[in-house]
């Protein structure tokens, strides 16, 4: 009773919490999930407890209709239920039905719940799957039956955070990962799996001391078998509970063999280890680098060269792919600088062939391809990332296309590719404020364009992006002149805040938590809560944060005073800034303070918008004002407002005339559109700095285009239709089933609740 009274007590302070009314000790704010999955961890048998009473509070709140503590509450009882050595297949049933009932609520209560029950119904049948299934894609276990992968990358900005930050969080997560092998982990699965089938009648020491026995030859064989077993019970028409019980305790049997039953005595049931998932830490230094480091994940290096060939030639590794016919032709067909027109009867008349080619005979003896072959080109060297070669290797694993062989000439029809599955699951959590979102919605969009090209990452890839906002304690000079606060540059973690309760309480407390647990001094203690805190809390996040909130990305056209300068494209995110720019020139300054004097501060714009209005009607709209700045937020200010419109403020000077002179005003002229474009009839030059990154600064500018950026593969659908239908002004076709719109997916634990 005194244990049950205790977990009954942190249960309801995480209801406080939800409803606003934070603990009296601000160094508690945002841990008191984490301390209850502790209490639990350290006294396993108190698993069942806990998810007794969370089972009542989902109860109590559905019946009073308190929906703000049902997806926590859910949350915290299935991480607690992986977890458990072992649940009563009563107490199971009951969050079933609870998650079936879910069905009848809107999004995302309805997907969360279907999510859940699906879970709990190969639960229910298999015990430890859902345990079994975790450990095995995160530690990129090998196993046939399951062969999913997972990793978290973490990628921060070197220029944004401090360099203490960065160095504690690589320290903890490279230390979060030397205390585990894939034998351990193997060993967890094995173990977690009989003691939550057999229950109390697995002894549990004898099982451990058995398996630390073992070779690590021996514990993949009997991981194999658990795995085989739990899999093709948790399988539709697999075996019923009381089969597959009765297969794991011959398992069990066989695995403990004629060992002799330990001196000590039974101590019931006992939590076995969730280990942290495979994580890496990344410093973002290049553009390219997420794609790179997504594409090293689906196919390392070290599976077709050694690690310290990145950046030199695959060629023997591209002479196999693509020329799989002539073993012995060393001319890999990279694209060369032709000098003749490209009709055949332009060549020459008689054509040298390659030495090395001589003896070989689909060579010698076709003539037309000797006709075809081109001398002279210029070699193209390439990375290993770029080649073709590479990527068409990294299918041949499982759910992937066959490698196979060029299709000769024989009219024999190739033959038919196996269907594409995501197999691997890339979780990227991005460290920071809003300036490294507006990098990612970057590399995302060049990302995008880089898969309507040459698809590779898209069928085979499920790509999912977190976020957690840190700030650090002193902003640098230039991003302090243009933001007032620190929470300033935080406008998309306050907006997912807003949005979802649980990510405000577990994961934007951490933006100034981080920063203070990185320059703690090096004590033992330090060691613990950051150990043990972050991961935890990072890992908690990557595993139970599956619903996403899409952002709308824009795109800007930006046209430079030069008019030989190529207008520049970019994407942003979060906001788009535009002020005066300074004249550089002394006749320039000069015009500028006669103008300013007669007409007041800042320059002539003309602007064309079109109105957003609440009938969803748009209307265009120009306008010719004086101005000093606009500014564009894309992220709403308020949960009623609508995600993919842009909130423009201008700062429009008005000159007023009475009896004392000449005077002028700023005013604020709000509006709300999706597309707008700004031009200078003087060509007066203005600067432009997106989301809120000094760093990504346009000068010289004299007019500017905003407009939701458009997803690659709709731009590339599109362009084609409109070559066969020119005259169609509506999307027909494939077109109209494709997204039209960029949109960034942010995953928080509710999503955007409705």
């Amino acid at each position: 009773a005194e244990v049950e009274s205790d977990i009954l007590r942190r249960v309801r302070a995480l209801l406080r919490e939800l409803d606003g009314h934070h603990p009296s000790c601000q160094s508690d704010r945002g841990m008191l999930r984490w301390t209850l999955h502790k209490k639990i961890d350290q006294n396993p048998t108190t698993s069942c407890v806990l998810v007794r009473i969370l089972v009542k509070e989902l109860e109590r709140a559905e019946r009073g209709d308190i929906r703000h503590y049902i997806i926590p509450l859910l949350h915290t009882l299935m991480y607690t239920l992986i977890q458990a050595p072992c649940i009563p297949d009563e107490l199971c049933a009951r969050v079933y039905d609870f998650c079936k009932r879910l069905l009848t609520l809107p999004k995302p209560f309805c997907t969360i719940g279907l999510d859940y029950a699906s879970r709990l119904k190969v639960e229910r049948t298999a015990p430890g799957t859902l345990y079994q299934r975790m450990v095995i894609s995160e530690q990129s276990l090998r196993s046939a039956p399951y062969p999913f992968q997972e990793r978290i990358f973490i990628f921060a900005d070197p220029e944004l955070l401090p360099e203490a930050i960065c160095t504690a969080l690589v320290t903890d997560t490279k230390a979060a990962q030397v205390s585990q092998s894939p034998r351990g982990c193997m060993s967890y699965v094995v173990t977690h799996a009989l003691q939550a089938a057999l229950g109390d009648t697995c002894d549990i020491h004898s099982l451990r001391a058995r398996l630390q026995a073992l070779s690590p030859g021996n514990v993949e064989h009997w991981f194999q078998q658990v795995v085989a077993a739990v899999e093709c019970a948790g399988s539709e028409g697999g075996l019923e509970r009381d089969q597959h019980t009765a297969k794991l305790e011959t398992i069990y049997h066989s695995l403990l063999g004629s060992l002799p039953a330990g001196d000590a005595p039974q101590e019931g049931l006992q939590g076995t280890p969730l280990p942290n998932p495979n994580i890496s830490f990344h410093l973002w230094t290049e553009d390219e680098q997420l794609w790179k480091e997504l594409v090293l994940f689906l196919r390392p290096l070290s599976q077709s060269c050694e690690p310290d060939c990145l950046g030199q030639d695959l060629e023997p590794l591209e002479i196999q792919d693509i020329l799989p016919d002539c073993s012995c032709c060393e001319q890999s067909r990279f694209s060369v600088l032709s000098t003749d027109s490209g009709i055949e009867r332009d060549l020459p008349a008689q054509e040298e062939p390659c030495a090395q080619c001589a003896p070989c005979t689909p060579c010698t003896a076709d003539t037309e391809h000797s006709r075809l072959h081109r001398k002279g080109g210029i070699k193209k060297k390439l990375s290993p990332l770029d080649s073709v070669a590479f990527l068409q290797a990294g299918s041949g694993g499982p759910g992937g296309k066959p490698a196979g062989k060029l299709p000769r000439r024989s009219g024999k029809p190739p033959e038919p590719a196996a269907p594409l599955q995501r197999l691997h699951t890339a979780r990227v959590v991005l460290l920071g404020d809003d300036r490294i979102l507006g990098r990612l919605a970057q590399a995302y969009h060049s990302l995008r364009k880089r898969e309507t090209r040459r698809v590779f990452l898209t069928p085979r890839l499920n790509l999912q992006f977190y976020h957690i906002p840190v700030v650090p304690g002193q902003l640098h000079p230039s991003a302090a002149a243009d933001h007032a606060g620190l929470d300033e540059l935080c406008e998309v973690a306050r907006y997912l805040g807003r949005t979802d309760p649980w990510y405000e309480s577990n994961i934007n407390t951490l933006c100034h938590m981080i920063p203070k647990l990185a320059t703690m001094p090096s004590l033992p203690s330090r060691a613990l809560v950051t150990d043990l805190f972050l991961t935890d809390v990072i890992a908690y996040y990557a595993r139970m944060g599956t619903q996403p909130v899409c952002f709308q990305v824009h795109t800007v056209k930006v046209l430079f005073q030069d008019p030989a300068q190529e207008p520049a494209e970019d994407v942003f995110l979060t906001e788009l800034l535009t002020q005066v720019q300074e004249s550089p020139s002394h006749r320039e300054l000069s015009t500028t303070k006669r103008k300013t004097t007669l007409d007041g501060p800042g320059i002539d714009l003309t602007v064309t918008y079109r109105k957003v209005v609440l009938s969803d009607r748009e209307k265009e709209l120009a306008l010719a004002l004086r101005s000093t700045g606009m500014l564009m937020k894309a992220i709403p200010a308020g949960e009623a407002e609508e995600r993919g419109c842009l909130s423009v403020t201008i700062t429009e000077i008005i000159r007023i005339s009475n009896l004392a002179g000449r005077s002028f005003s700023a005013v604020a002229n709000r509006f709300k559109t999706r597309n707008i474009k700004i031009r200078s009839p003087e060509h007066r030059p203005f600067t432009v700095q997106l989301d809120k990154d000094s760093r990504r600064t346009y000068r010289d500018v004299i007019g500017l285009e905003v407009s939701p950026c458009l997803e690659p593969s709709y731009c590339l659908q599109k362009t084609r239709t409109m070559k066969c239908s020119p005259h169609e002004a509506e999307d027909v076709g494939l077109v109209k089933y494709l997204p039209k719109s960029l949109l960034l997916p942010i995953n928080t634990f509710a999503g955007a609740i409705q």
